[in-house]
């Protein structure tokens, strides 16, 4: 049994058992998504379905937690569950280990899950998530840009209308207001202004995705928190 009694002390017992109720939602196990799933599980969530089609390369090392030279060309779901398992025994991974599309996320039941994450780098999935989300009434949170940034200070959790100097969150602004879509959609953003480079890569540092990732966390603990 994991031990959360140092959890406990800032919490409850009865919000301790209302974290590990909930069913979460995680797409993407990268530089951002990573961390989420670690802190997710290191709170207590016991009930996390992963999805995630790629597998861990070199180029991974600098950024992403579950990437370690001995999990290179393995499949991140099975590291992120394996590591799970030796966080908590009790845990219930579900693995989704393949690219979504538009066309296969339909096969999601979304409405089994309390909390739908969105920390994936796909635009396509991004305006699905939202549509999706929005017309179930299912709570959501999107990470929009981390990428040629290295300000961990500057992000925050906001609403997407509020957000600024981010071209993903630009992109979904415009998507959102052509769907006539209303509802405010909570992101963890940057108002820090990209890095300008001469390649296409996008750059990335260690602390930057860790903080979204922590930050999108940071938000389903404090709205389970603000049930009681």
């Amino acid at each position: 049994m994991q031990n959360l009694s140092r959890l406990e002390l800032i919490t409850s017992k009865e919000i301790i058992e209302k974290i590990k109720e909930k069913n979460i939602l995680l797409i993407g196990l990268g530089g951002v998504g990573g961390y989420t799933f670690e802190s997710l599980v290191r709170s207590g969530i016991e009930s996390i379905t992963i999805v995630d089609g790629d597998t861990f390369e070199e180029s991974n090392l600098n950024r992403q937690v579950l990437s370690l030279i001995s999990t290179i060309n393995k499949n991140k779901t099975d590291v992120a569950e394996q590591r799970a398992k030796e966080i908590n025994p009790n845990i219930k991974i579900k693995k989704i280990t393949k690219i979504l599309t538009k066309e296969n996320i339909k096969e999601i039941n979304f409405k089994e899950y309390d909390y739908v994450i969105d920390a994936c780098d796909t635009m396509d999935i991004k305006k699905e998530l939202i549509k999706i989300t929005t017309k179930n009434n299912i709570k959501f949170i999107s990470s929009m840009g981390t990428g040629n940034k290295f300000h961990p200070e500057l992000l925050e959790i906001t609403t997407l209308d509020k957000t600024e100097y981010d071209p993903i969150a630009k992109i979904l602004r415009k998507y959102v207001k052509e769907e006539k879509i209303n509802k405010k959609i909570k992101v963890v953003a940057s108002k820090e202004k990209p890095i300008k480079t001469n390649v296409k890569t996008i750059g990335s540092n260690a602390f930057v995705p860790a903080t979204a990732g922590m930050l999108l966390t940071s938000y389903i603990i404090n709205d389970i928190v603000g049930e009681l």
